[in-house]
């Protein structure tokens, strides 16, 4: 699994929102999931992604408690590293 700084683990997370329909300017760390129009589907998917590219599971119970980007941001980089 290739490592990553938490710059590059933001930009891969704000691809993947940007993908689900959020805009890019609106996608900054202190945005919360209601304010880009993120559903459960999106933050299932987006739990797919970082497992796939990061090997970081995200549990349902994880996903409830991260509320923001920055949040989510945060939690990768945390469990990337351990």
């Amino acid at each position: 699994m290739p490592t990553a700084n938490k710059d590059q683990i933001e930009e891969r997370l704000t691809e993947a929102l940007v993908s689900f329909g959020s805009e890019r300017d609106k996608v900054k760390r202190d945005a919360d999931w209601e304010s880009l129009d993120v559903d459960s589907l999106d933050l299932a998917e987006l739990a797919q992604i970082v497992e796939e590219e990061y090997g970081v599971k995200m549990a349902e119970k994880d996903m409830k408690e991260l509320k923001t980007v920055g949040d989510a941001v945060d939690f990768v980089v945390a469990h990337a590293s351990s």
